[in-house]
């Protein structure tokens, strides 16, 4: 007699699963999270329902043996995306690209897959578009090499199988949230189906070692939609981030086992496609214009030194609460450092709105924008601009005080590139030459900046 289905209800946001419906999930404490999935029940032959005694011993192997017969890495045809997976796509690896809507996954998976198929066979299998789109997207990018095979499919039965042949060095699903496994009775994008087809894919992958790239969706908080059990099982995860509208695109990794997560590639979009940018610096900076409230930071994304220029606007309010507003950069942390600067310095910011703007729509996370951001607002507070053409970096303590951070020679070399004739930051007394540098002007603390660098114009 077939056994009765259990349903289980599954929380769509943490993955928490229970017995019973409940408006708030018992684990996370999300509310209307819950959705009730059908689990299966396995019989006799397997699964839950198998002895443990039948299983095998395992045979292990030499590391060296293993080492000795590592596979070349699949090169991807863009630079800066080999450097950010540690030097190319592995063989037999899962790898996980999430970003918002329209920020350009799939226009970037077919130029990357467009380069692989010109030396392995790559297979690209879309559960969102029909062959067709695709080979529009494809003319359009001018990706039409014979090497390059296209399928459309939902099955993630399917897309196992074909992996299962060993026909293919990479394949690529666009997207994880389309793809249903026939054993799970629920619909496409819940917890159950996102992880069974997740790893019903990875098992084909891991056994006939062909690489597999997964589109994954995101949610409107901008994080990875589904269990964060997907996660978990890749072995590498990017994102793909900025304004999808224009301005420049970052692909950052988040996780990687073959790699640093310390690097990130900087792209524009074009006709023809996602299209790394060599200088960033300079085509951020193009159309700056040197004035009270424009300072220019010098930041890093992963260990790449890049200078982006930050506007501060700050105007007495009209309302008994001041406004404060930012783009580019945490409002909290604005928030933390204009309260500092009312504490440490002369200047009286509880009655003036304060406007605050990364140039080019890039987003800031970096501690070491803390003394750019405030130099911009004291700058624009009380009509002044920077003495000499010269960037800025630092971290800054509720005390005021300047402190130090990684990688200052880099933001430093990347500062005399471009032609500034000094740094602002911290006081650094020796670098990794043994020399003081004198491009660098130290300062101990913010007050000392704002007094010693701003000026009339």
């Amino acid at each position: 007699m077939a056994k009765k289905p259990i349903t289980k209800y599954v929380c769509t946001n943490c993955g928490a699963m229970t017995s019973a419906w409940a408006g708030r999930c018992p684990q996370c404490g999300d509310w209307n999270t819950l959705q009730g999935e059908v689990q299966i029940v396995a019989g006799a032959g397997g699964g839950a329902g198998r002895s443990s005694g039948t299983g095998r011993v395992l045979v292990p192997q030499a590391v060296s043996e293993l080492v000795s017969a590592d596979q070349p890495r699949l090169k991807t045809g863009m630079d800066d995306v080999d450097v950010i997976l540690g030097g190319g796509i592995v063989a037999g690896s899962v790898n996980l690209i999430a970003g918002q809507p329209g920020i350009g996954k799939s226009t970037l998976l077919l130029q990357l897959a467009y380069a692989v198929a010109g030396h392995a066979s790559v297979l690209y299998i879309s559960g969102e578009e029909s062959a067709h789109q695709i080979g529009l997207r494809a003319e359009r990018l001018g990706a039409t090499r014979n090497g390059l095979q296209l399928a459309t499919s939902t099955s993630a039965d399917d897309i196992a199988a074909t992996i299962a042949s060993g026909t293919y060095a990479l394949v690529i699903v666009d997207s994880i949230q389309t793809i249903t496994c026939n054993d799970v009775a629920s619909s496409a994008g819940t917890v159950s189906q996102i992880t069974n087809s997740t790893h019903l894919i990875m098992a084909a992958a891991k056994q006939v070692n062909t690489a597999v790239v997964l589109v994954g969706h995101v949610t409107k908080e901008g994080v990875i939609a589904g269990p964060k059990v997907l996660e978990h099982v890749v072995d590498v995860v990017l994102q793909l981030e900025g304004d999808r509208y224009g301005g420049f695109k970052i692909l950052r990794a988040i996780k990687n086992r073959f790699g640093s997560t310390n690097e990130a590639g900087i792209f524009e979009m074009v006709d023809a496609g996602l299209k790394p940018v060599d200088n960033p610096s300079a085509a951020l900076l193009e159309e700056r214009q040197v004035s009270d409230g424009s300072v220019v930071l010098a930041t890093l994304e992963g260990t790449r030194p890049l200078l982006v220029e930050v506007q501060a606007l700050v105007n007495k309010s009209s309302y008994g609460y001041p406004k404060r507003a930012a783009s580019g950069i945490d409002i909290n942390r604005i928030n933390l450092l204009i309260a500092m600067l009312e504490k440490r310095t002369k200047l009286n910011l509880a009655e003036q709105d304060i406007y605050i703007n990364i140039v080019g729509g890039m987003k800031i996370t970096e501690p070491a924008a803390d003394l750019a951001v405030c130099m911009a607002i004291g700058s624009a507070a009380r009509g002044l601009q920077l003495k000499q053409n010269a960037v800025v970096f630092g971290e800054l303590g509720l005390s005021g005080e300047v402190r130090h951070v990684p990688f200052a020679e880099k933001r430093i070399a990347e500062a005399k590139k471009l032609g500034f004739d000094g740094a602002i930051g911290p006081v650094l007394k020796r670098t990794t030459s043994g020399k003081a540098d004198s491009f660098l002007h130290g300062v101990p603390s913010v007050r000392e900046a704002l007094n010693q660098f701003l000026e009339k114009e």
